[in-house]
C-alpha cells in the first residue's frame, strides 16, 4: 500500500480539498482501490464524505496515533493507495503521519505568509527522509506572484509543474461530496486537478518502482504557469511555449521536476519573500535566526 499525506503548517492551504479530489482522481484512474484518511480533528473531509452519493472512495476517520494500526488494517483489506488530511499545525501527531507517509505533498499558496511558513513542514519531512512535492494552490491567473512564489518554493524541493488556480468551483463543488471534475467535468478546475493526479501518479510509480501505476494516458499539456506566470489553458494547445532566457552568469534551480524531454530552468533567487537558503544547523534543523526579519521592525 501507498501512503500519501497532504501536510501544510498553514491553516486556509487547501488541504482537505486538494486531499477529496486527489482521491476521487486516483479512484477514477483506476488506481484504487483508494481510501481517504482523516486525521483532522475538525472533521471537515468526514462532512463532505458523508455528504457524499458515491461510496468510492472509501474513507476512515483515524486519529494520528492510532493510524499505524488502521495501516496496517487498510493494507490487508486491499487498499492500494491511502491519501491522509492532516490538520494545519506542526505537531508531534503530525510528525506521526509524515513518518508513515511514502510522500508528502505540501499545498501552498503564492503568499508571503505560505511562503514563510513551509519551513517547518519541510523540516520535518526531512527528518524521516520522505519525498515532498509542493503544489501552487489558489494562484491567480498571469500573476506574477504565481510564478515568483513557484521560484522561491523550488529552493526546499519538487514544485509540481501544475498549478490549481483560484476559482469558485473547486469549493462549490465540495459542498453536496462531490468534486469538481464530478460537477463540471470539462472545466480549466477539472483539467488542472485531472493532470495533477496524472503527475503524482507518475512519480508514485518511480518512487516504488511499480509501473502499473503508470497512467494509461499520459498527460500531453501540463499547466507551465508556476514559471510563466499564466494560465497554460488559455492558450491553444498547438502554440509552443518558447523556453525562458536564462542569464549564463546566474545559477540555476530546477522549478519543477519535469518527466519530459522540455526541462526548463530559472534564476534562484533565495531572499524572495524571505525564504532564505537551506543552511541546516548541525542538528540538520533551521534554527529561527536563519529566517530573516521581514516585518520592518528594528
Amino acid at each position: 500500500m501507498i501512503v500519501v499525506a497532504i501536510a501544510s503548517q498553514k491553516g486556509g492551504s487547501g488541504k482537505t480539498t486538494l486531499s477529496g479530489h486527489l482521491a476521487v482522481e486516483a479512484d477514477k484512474a483506476g488506481a484504487g482501490p483508494v481510501t481517504l484518511i482523516d486525521t483532522d480533528p475538525q472533521g471537515s473531509l468526514s462532512q463532505w464524505w458523508n455528504a457524499r452519493a458515491a461510496r468510492s472512495p472509501q474513507f476512515a476517520k483515524v486519529g494520528a496515533f492510532e493510524l499505524e494500526a488502521a495501516l496496517n488494517h487498510l493494507a490487508r483489506t486491499g487498499t492500494r493507495i491511502a491519501i491522509i488530511d492532516t490538520p494545519p499545525a506542526i505537531s508531534d501527531s503530525i510528525s506521526h503521519v509524515i513518518a508513515h507517509a511514502d510522500l508528502v505533498i505540501v499545498p501552498t499558496r503564492p503568499s508571503p505568509h505560505d511562503l514563510r511558513a513551509v519551513g517547518a513542514t519541510v523540516d520535518m519531512a526531512e527528518r524521516f527522509d520522505k519525498p515532498l512535492i509542493f503544489v501552487v494552490n489558489g494562484a491567480t491567473a498571469r500573476a506574477r506572484i504565481t510564478g515568483e512564489a513557484a521560484v522561491a518554493l523550488s529552493q526546499h524541493g519538487v514544485v509540481a509543474p501544475v498549478t490549481l488556480h483560484h476559482r469558485v468551483d473547486f469549493a462549490a463543488s465540495m459542498v453536496d461530496g462531490r468534486t469538481v471534475g464530478e460537477v463540471v467535468p470539462k472545466s480549466a478546475s477539472a483539467k488542472e486537478m485531472t493532470e495533477l493526479w496524472v503527475y503524482i501518479q507518475e512519480r508514485l510509480a518511480r518512487l516504488t518502482k511499480d509501473n502499473s501505476l503508470l497512467p494509461g494516458n499520459r498527460a500531453t499539456h501540463l499547466s507551465l504557469s508556476p514559471l510563466l506566470g499564466l494560465d497554460a489553458h488559455d492558450a491553444p494547445e498547438s502554440e509552443e511555449i518558447p523556453m525562458q532566457e536564462i542569464n549564463p552568469a546566474q545559477p540555476v534551480v530546477q522549478t519543477a521536476d519535469y518527466t519530459g524531454p522540455d526541462r526548463r530552468a530559472v534564476p534562484r533567487n533565495p531572499s524572495l519573500f524571505g525564504v532564505p537558503e537551506r543552511r541546516p544547523n548541525v542538528f540538520g534543523r533551521r534554527s529561527a535566526d536563519q529566517y530573516p526579519d521581514v516585518s520592518g521592525r528594528k
